[in-house]
């Protein structure tokens, strides 16, 4: 592990909570989840509106630390929802901060990242990134063809972990990720399955909106036609059918709990509902890899299953890895690790191992 005297700040805004920390190289210095309870959040109206209120938050945070500001060669936040790019660290320039302001691709707590950092960094004139959010999008062309014209698949994903584990195994093996192919499952509160060939990721479930593998809170891909007869039957409306989708899906709709853990325990509580559930669940992931193994025509690296289900050693992975491993090798990297992430965004560009894309 080095330190390389890059002092590096990374923020990542979720819906009721900032995640700050601050690195010397990749090494953490210290790192807080600041907690924003509901009614502090209340009298804004837009995401936006809450910058000030979470930028004075960061900042009695880091004096706390008695960490000087000054120490800090670049500010790193997580992406919004911006327009469609191709992975890598981003320049957060004046362009990209009116985008993530105006919000017209959607509001999102992960928009004020790139703003706090580039606020940040001006004031201190240094660098300020955003790192593969989640509107990564290197599909190949062929990709996005659904089935009908008026829908299009749409790349978005865990491109922000699923891009860091890429390069840490690659790392590993001594080699680079563009030189590898690879399928990297991130299995969390949404699920995405990515085909990663020489470092584009070429084909991915949406994660967001009832695409691929049901997960503990999204319903993934329905039968379309039982999902329209639904729609029309009067007895849902757009709200409840969307809820169904994303949030109220997936184990949640099945079990009544989007938490791994407790589905566990009821399975070693001979609950044979919550191990056919589970077990669906790695089916539907297995059958995912596999149609990402067909993108890449068998010539896959790698399996790699990530994210906070990873975790679960005892039944899930076991489950998946079961059904896969005649594909390839079988990597598991549990946990986000979102942070690290950010910060090895940033000191890739630093390092002068890549060169900081443009938001245009």
């Amino acid at each position: 592990m080095t330190t390389d005297k890059e002092f590096i700040l990374c923020i990542n805004p979720g819906s009721t909570s900032t995640k700050v920390a601050v690195f010397e190289g990749n090494l953490l210095l210290f790192e807080e989840t600041l907690r924003h309870a509901a009614q502090e959040l209340t009298p804004y109206p837009r995401i936006a509106d809450q910058y000030q209120f979470r930028r004075e938050a960061i900042t009695k945070f880091i004096a706390s630390q008695e960490f000087p500001m000054q120490k800090l060669t670049a500010v790193v936040g997580r992406g919004g929802l911006l327009k469609p790019i191709p992975g890598g660290t981003y320049t957060v320039n004046e362009l990209m901060a009116s985008d993530l302001k105006q919000a017209e691709r959607g509001e999102h707590a992960s928009n004020l990242g790139g703003l706090l950092a580039k606020d940040f960094a001006s004031a201190l004139n240094i660098p300020a990134f955003i790192v593969d959010p989640v509107v990564v999008d290197e599909m190949q062309p062929i990709a996005r063809i659904s089935g009908h014209p008026l829908i299009e698949r749409k790349s978005i994903f865990h491109a922000l972990n699923q891009k860091a584990v890429a390069k840490r195994y690659a790392q590993s093996k001594g080699t680079n990720y563009e030189e590898l192919n690879l399928i990297i499952a991130h299995l969390g509160g949404g699920i995405s399955v990515g085909a990663h060939e020489n470092g584009k990721v070429i084909d991915v479930n949406n994660a967001l909106d009832g695409d691929g593998p049901f997960s503990p809170e999204r319903s993934g891909s329905l039968p379309v036609g039982d999902l329209a007869r639904l729609c029309f039957s009067g007895k849902y409306t757009q709200g409840d059918i969307k809820k169904m989708l994303t949030g109220q899906g997936g184990l949640i709709a099945y079990l009544g709990t989007n938490d791994g853990r407790e589905v566990r325990r009821r399975i070693e509580a001979q609950d044979d509902q919550a191990r056919l559930v589970f077990k669906a669940l790695a089916y539907q992931v297995a059958k995912e890899i596999g149609a990402m193994a067909t993108v890449l025509r068998g010539q896959v690296d790698a399996i790699i299953i990530t994210g906070g289900l990873a975790y679960d050693q005892e039944y899930l992975i076991p489950w998946v890895k079961e059904a896969v491993q005649f594909i390839g090798p079988v990597e598991v990297m549990p946990g986000e690790d979102e942070m690290i992430a950010l910060c090895e965004g940033a000191l890739r560009v630093l390092m002068g191992q890549e060169t900081a894309q443009i938001y245009a």
